[in-house]
């Protein structure tokens, strides 16, 4: 059985919009959509960003059968530039699903990031690289068992969040936010307000204002 690799249709983004998102905190992009934006927490930057920056892209997203890596083979070679492939390996740690050779070849074509729920290997290579973010469930030296199956450019469950082609996936240190694209422009002003906001908090407390007056806390003395 071959991957399936689907034709992506979706809206490709203006650079000026993908730069706007990556202002924006995935703690904020969690706040202004209750969460439900919010991937699983576990998986985690092998590199801990550099303070301010964030990886961000449109999605081209690859299922991966247990063991089959080759929907990651098809989605790496599909990804243009400013891209982020997304990865759903059902939360498999017993075999990684790229390492070194793969992720190399991503980052030499200038691709935005690999995110995986499952596991990567050859670790010490890729987390000394600071020009390409990976994210991912877990290690392991065990390498991928074939690459006959997946699919390509399909909807995915990534980490209990649903990505189909061309969604925002924002990541740092907190963690990853998939903004579906078709709410990325009325969410970015309220996101972008939000920052604002918890801007002009900050300032007031280092005015010396107090929690209470800041957030206008109600109280009753007794």
């Amino acid at each position: 059985m071959a991957t399936r690799v689907h034709k992506a249709g979706y809206q490709r983004l203006e650079a000026e919009e993908l730069r706007a998102w990556a202002a924006i905190p995935v703690t904020i992009a969690s706040d202004v959509t209750a969460g439900r934006v919010i991937a699983d927490t576990k998986i985690r930057p092998l590199r801990a960003l550099p303070l301010g920056r964030r990886m961000v892209g449109q999605a081209v997203t690859a299922w991966c059968e247990r063991g089959d890596f080759g929907a990651m083979l098809h989605a790496l070679d599909t990804a243009r530039a400013g891209e982020v492939v997304a990865v759903d390996a059902g939360g498999c740690l017993q075999t990684a699903y790229a390492g070194e050779i793969l992720c190399g070849y991503a980052r030499a074509r200038k691709i935005a990031g690999l995110v995986v729920n499952g596991a990567l290997r050859d670790i010490d290579t890729i987390a000394n690289w600071d020009d390409f973010p990976a994210f991912c469930l877990g290690n392991t030296a065990q390498g991928p068992l074939s690459k006959e199956r997946g699919a390509v450019n399909g909807e995915i469950v990534f980490g209990g969040v649903a990505v189909r082609p061309g969604d925002i996936v924002l990541g740092d240190n907190d963690g990853l936010a998939i903004i579906p694209l078709s709410e990325a422009r009325a969410l970015l002003p309220i996101a972008q307000e939000r920052v604002r906001m918890e801007a002009s908090w900050s300032a007031e407390l280092a005015k010396g204002r107090t929690l209470a007056e800041v957030f206008a806390l109600s109280s009753e003395a007794v």
